[in-house]
Parts: structure tokens; sequence; C-alpha cells
């Protein structure tokens, strides 16, 4: 990773109360910092230079940080980490089922803020994979292009998927038939511990399960194991771009 005076974070919250000293302290701590004080303004400056990631506040007048944060991880593959008022439980789920890579719960201690920051570049900056790496997935005729995120069914058609679903799936094509629960799950899609959060796995395999699935009350590809979390019961093999 670059060393913090080069990573630039675009901070998105309408209350200037909390914006203004914390993009103070974050200056402080070498990072360059933009202000937005809502996501119309924030789209204005994603014009510009990316950010390398996004604190996004959710609850804003307007479009909020929901909607926003689903722009940022679907189309500029930004980093999210929402900073989220207490009561907010539901949308701090929906957040992480779109794809936001983590939350701070106000009133937070700025210090672990920047440890979250810190963490989640730290995951976006991995190497890049072995050139083997961008091989296709395919099970049961459903190929998954893991460089450009490409899902298509038998016949070939691209099947739109989130960020979320995409992670998602993965996760159960590099683990074929092995039971997963649901705290692997979240570590694995989110980089980081959330077990607080199962019901974003359970909501987030019902929407794949929608997208893969010829019957998603009885699926055939992704299972549910009792008291033990799902299983993708296919076989899965890796072959080449220009390969069938």
């Amino acid at each position: 990773m670059n060393d913090t005076a080069t990573i630039r974070l675009l901070l998105v919250d309408d209350e200037a109360s909390l914006r203004e000293p914390l993009a103070d302290y974050l200056v402080r701590q070498g990072f360059v910092v933009e202000q937005a004080a809502d996501a119309a303004a924030a789209r204005s400056l994603l014009l510009g230079e990316a950010p390398d990631l996004v604190l996004l506040d959710i609850m804003m007048p307007g479009e909020d940080g929901l909607s926003l944060c689903r722009h940022l991880v679907e189309s500029r593959e930004i980093p999210v980490i929402f900073l989220t008022a207490r009561g907010e439980a539901t949308d701090r789920i929906v957040g992480l089922e779109i794809g936001a890579d983590d939350y701070v719960v106000k009133p937070f201690e700025p210090r672990e803020l920047v440890a979250r920051i810190r963490s989640v570049l730290r995951r976006a900056s991995r190497p890049a994979p072995a050139a083997e790496d961008d091989a296709h997935y395919l099970f049961e005729d459903w190929r998954l292009d893991p460089l450009k995120r490409k899902l298509t069914d038998p016949d070939g058609a691209l099947v739109p998927i989130s960020t979320a679903e995409f992670r998602l799936l993965r996760a159960f094509l590099d683990h074929p038939r092995a039971v997963l629960d649901r705290d692997r799950l979240l570590d694995m899609v989110q980089g980081r511990e959330a077990h607080l959060f199962d019901r974003a796995v359970d909501n987030q395999v019902s929407r794949l399960r929608r997208k893969i699935e010829e019957d998603s009350r009885n699926p055939h590809f992704i299972q549910t194991v009792r008291g033990g979390g799902y299983r993708f019961a296919a076989d899965v093999r890796r072959v080449a771009q220009d390969q069938g």
C-alpha cells in the first residue's frame, strides 16, 4: 500500500459539526480528505480523481447513503465505510448486503476509525491474483468470469449480480460441497468478523438463489445445512477464458 500521505478519502456527512472536525483529524493523521455534505456533492467530487475510500453517512437529506453506496461498489468499486447512528441496525445490514466494507457506529473514537480505514485499505491493496486465477468458474453450464465479474446462465445470457452477490458466489465456488457456516461466509465476503449480522448472509443467499436457482424455494445449488450453514452442492471447474 502507498504511504498514508497519498491516501485520498471522501467524507460524506450532512452534519458539519461531525464532518469538519473529523476531516481535520484525518488530515492530521496524514490523509488527503475531501468533504461533501450530501450525495449530490459527493457525486460531483467523484467526477474528478477517485478517492481510495469513502466514509459515508447513511441518513442524509436527498439521496441517502445506501443509494450512493450501491453506486460506488457496483460501478466504481471504491471501498466504503459507513458512519451510522446506533439505531440504524437494519440499514447497516442492508449496507453490508450491497457491498460496504465496514461500518462504524456514532459516536465513535476517531482512532478506531483510522484503524478501520487502514484495515479496509490493506484488504483492497492485496496483490493481484496470479495469471491462472483469471480462469472462469463453470458449474452445470453456468459461467462466472471473476475478473469482469460477469455471470452467464446456461443459455449464455448475462445475469446481473451485485458486488455482494459476486463475493458470495465466488466464496461458494471456491469451496464446492463444503459446509460453510455464517461466520465463515461473513468473514470471506466482508473480510472481517461480523457475527452480529447473520441476517446479512441469509438475505444475500436468498438474493443469490433468486438469480441462479430454477426454484429458489427448493434450491439445487445453494443448500441449507441445518445448524451448519450452507453448502454449494455442485461440481465446479476452472477453465481458461477461451474454453467451454
